[in-house]
């Protein structure tokens, strides 16, 4: 509901309250949002190299840092969990290394993504721009220490593993629904984290307790013949879906309805819930 105030000639004053935005016109300036922040992604970039500057400020190797303590664990935790596990190196080696590397990505970026906005308050409150940017920014960041942390796979890739093969080609339409949903996770937990505090911690109990009972530092095929409830688990379908190309396979078509599945349900409640809150988030910030 808006108040308009109108003053009559002869001075006296009248309150005159009008209905708010209806939900086509709050979808119409989610999309503007969007569009805008799309028009900007040079600024998006310019935002993302400099969190990364100053993040890695008078360091020596940078981001490459975490690089480095990537590959020390994926080394530390190949040489444990092969011999728990009883499996071979060559072939746990590179999925244990493709594994954290994507999942590193995935952790960063919903830690990152539940103070997307309230991280960014003094901005929010002093410069207009599009709410959409701020989501992009964190995302492009986390794709920039993603392309950094490739070189473990790399590395992995000389000593222990031939190659994914031609079937890497895969993984481009995997990694582009991965951004999508990037951006649908930063909308989303944002705003929520914006108007609830206590979400946060929430979410990172949910995440450590995702990456025990998905399949990360242990094979799918360990659980013999009931994999066919992994699927149910979204983490795992979002997270095979791009991994199996990279390691030289076909991910099911199970893993790719309940991938496409989940990722539709995730834009579509970010973008409900955008629409309805975009105007509330610099009160809540």
């Amino acid at each position: 509901m808006s108040v308009a105030v109108q003053h009559g000639p002869a001075g006296e004053v009248t309150l005159e309250l009008t209905p708010g935005q209806s939900l086509a016109e709050r979808h119409h300036l989610a999309a503007r949002d969007l569009r805008d922040a799309t028009g900007l992604w040079r600024l998006c970039w310019t935002l993302a190299m400099l969190d990364i500057r100053l993040r890695y400020r008078g360091s020596i190797l940078g981001p490459f840092w975490l690089t480095l303590s990537t590959g020390l664990m994926v080394g530390a935790m190949g040489l444990i969990y092969s011999t728990l596990f009883r499996m071979q190196m060559h072939e746990y080696f590179p999925f244990l290394t493709v594994s954290l590397v994507l999942w590193g990505f995935v952790g960063t970026l919903v830690s990152d993504a539940c103070y997307g906005f309230t991280a960014a308050e003094r901005t929010i409150r002093s410069v207009r721009m599009p709410f959409a940017l701020y989501a992009g920014r964190i995302v492009l960041r986390n794709l920039l220490v993603l392309a950094h942390n490739t070189l473990v796979i790399i590395v992995v890739d000389l000593f222990e593993w031939t190659g994914p093969g031609t079937g890497i080609v895969l993984a481009v339409p995997a990694l582009a629904l991965w951004i999508v949903d990037s951006l649908a996770v930063a909308v989303l937990l944002g705003a929520l984290c914006a108007r609830f505090r206590d979400i946060p911690p929430i979410v990172a109990s949910v995440m450590q307790m995702a990456f025990f009972v998905t399949p990360i530092i242990w094979q799918p095929k360990l659980v013999g013949v009931h994999q066919w409830l992994l699927p149910f688990n979204p983490f795992y379908s979002l997270l095979d879906i791009l991994r199996a190309p990279l390691l030289g396979q076909v991910p099911d078509a199970v893993v790719y309805l309940s991938a496409l599945g989940y990722s539709i349900v995730l834009c579509a409640a970010a973008w409900v819930l955008f629409a309805r809150v975009r105007g509330r988030i610099a009160f809540w910030v």
